[in-house]
C-alpha cells in the first residue's frame, strides 16, 4: 500500500472513532470502541492517543471513558448552522415567528451549556439580542432544562452534580434536588418552562426535536418579555412549536 493510501486509511479509521463517539449516548470505554469498530485493540488505542493529542477527544478524570471534545462539538454546531438543511430549519423558525410574533430559536447541547444553532428575532423593539452560536446556561433556560432532562440517566446525574448552579435571578433553581424534580416533570410532559429564571422579566417555553422515542437532538423555544405575554399566552402556542419541532426533526433524520 502506498504512503498516500495508508494516510487515507488512517484518516478514515480516525473518523470512524469520532463518528462512533459522537453517536453514543454516553462516553465509551476502549473495549466498547473495539467491539463497535471491529478493529484491533492496539489500533484503536493508537488512534485514541492521536485524537487526544489533537484535542479531538477527551477522557474523564480518573476513568477510562472517551468522548468527543469541546473542539469537535463546536465543529458540529458550525456544520449545523451552515450546512444545507440549515436553510430549511431557518425557514421553519421564520414561519413560527410570523405566527407567534415573538423570538424563536433552535438550540442544542454543547458541553455544559446550550448553544443557539439558529435564531429568528421578533420585530418588537423590546427583545433580547442573541446571535447564533451564543451560549446560555443549562439549569435556568427552557431549552437547557429540556435537553438536560433527556440525557441518559448516568450522564444527566453527573451533570446535575457538577453544574455550577449560579443564580441569575431570584427565580433561578440553585438546589440540585429541586432541579432533579423539575427535570422529571419536564421529561414527562415533553415541555420545559423558563419563568424568569435566566433574566428577570423574560419567559420562555421549549419543546424537543425528537429523533426516536427517547432521544431529543435539539429544542425549539419561544421567548417573550412578561410585559407583552404571559406564560399562559406562550403555552397557547405549544401546538405550533410541536409542529415546527416535528418538521425540524425530518431535517436531522435526512
Amino acid at each position: 500500500m502506498s504512503t498516500s493510501n495508508q494516510s487515507n486509511a488512517a484518516a478514515v479509521r480516525a473518523f470512524r472513532v469520532l463518528e462512533t463517539l459522537a453517536g453514543a449516548q454516553r462516553p465509551l470505554a476502549l473495549t466498547e470502541l473495539v467491539q463497535a469498530l471491529g478493529l484491533p485493540k492496539q489500533t484503536v488505542h493508537r488512534i485514541l492517543v492521536q485524537l487526544m493529542d489533537a484535542w479531538l477527544i477527551t477522557r474523564g478524570a480518573g476513568d477510562r471513558l472517551y468522548e468527543c471534545s469541546p473542539r469537535v462539538r463546536a465543529l458540529a454546531v458550525n456544520v449545523l448552522m451552515h450546512a444545507g438543511p440549515a436553510a430549511a430549519r431557518h425557514a421553519l423558525l421564520e414561519q413560527l415567528v410570523e405566527k407567534i410574533g415573538e423570538t424563536c430559536n433552535l438550540t442544542m447541547l454543547s458541553g455544559n451549556d446550550v448553544v443557539y444553532v439558529d435564531r429568528v428575532e421578533t420585530e418588537w423593539p423590546l427583545r433580547m439580542h442573541l446571535q447564533p452560536g451564543s451560549h446560555v446556561p443549562l439549569h435556568c433556560s427552557a431549552s437547557g432544562k429540556l435537553l438536560l432532562s433527556f440525557l441518559p440517566k448516568d450522564r444527566r446525574e453527573r451533570m446535575i452534580e457538577t453544574l455550577p448552579l449560579r443564580a441569575y435571578s431570584e427565580r433561578t433553581i440553585t438546589d440540585r434536588d429541586v432541579l432533579r424534580r423539575e427535570l422529571a416533570v419536564t421529561r414527562r410532559r415533553l415541555l420545559s418552562i423558563n419563568d424568569q429564571e435566566h433574566l428577570q422579566g423574560l419567559i420562555a417555553i421549549a419543546v424537543p426535536v425528537m429523533l426516536g422515542r427517547n432521544r431529543a437532538c435539539a429544542a425549539i423555544a419561544v421567548q417573550a418579555p412578561v410585559g407583552r405575554l404571559s406564560l399562559d399566552d406562550l403555552l397557547a402556542f405549544e401546538p405550533d412549536l410541536r409542529h415546527a419541532a416535528e418538521e425540524t426533526a425530518k431535517t436531522f433524520a435526512a
